[in-house]
């Protein structure tokens, strides 16, 4: 992962509403949730959440499936841990400690 990716993710990540968002739908997990579902859990407005959903999306941390009438926000996991394994890797300077931890306890498919 370049780390150009990984400012970007972090960068969508390091506001309080984006950061609840993007936690509501880790633990949603593989289902995901709709706009309306998150909206009504973390009482955010309809324009304030789009905005955050679309932030979350170009950081490439959540991708957006159309079901039938109904939009469904899922994170992505694996890019959520490649930025992981790249803080890990870099920034723990190989210390086995740090990255044993992170090579298990990183590892998430889904809640």
């Amino acid at each position: 992962m370049e780390k150009k990716q990984v400012l970007k993710a972090l960068a969508a990540l390091a506001q309080a509403s984006r950061l609840q968002v993007f936690r509501s739908l880790v633990v949603a997990g593989p289902s995901g949730a709709t706009p309306g579902a998150l909206s009504d859990e973390l009482n955010l407005p309809n324009a304030t959440l789009s905005f955050h959903l679309k932030e979350l999306a170009n950081a490439g941390l959540i991708h957006q499936e159309r079901v039938g009438r109904n939009l469904i926000y899922r994170v992505e996991f694996a890019q959520m841990n490649r930025v992981m394994g790249y803080l890990s890797k870099n920034c723990c300077e190989g210390r086995a400690q740090c990255i044993d931890t992170a090579d298990t306890a990183f590892k998430c498919e889904g809640a």
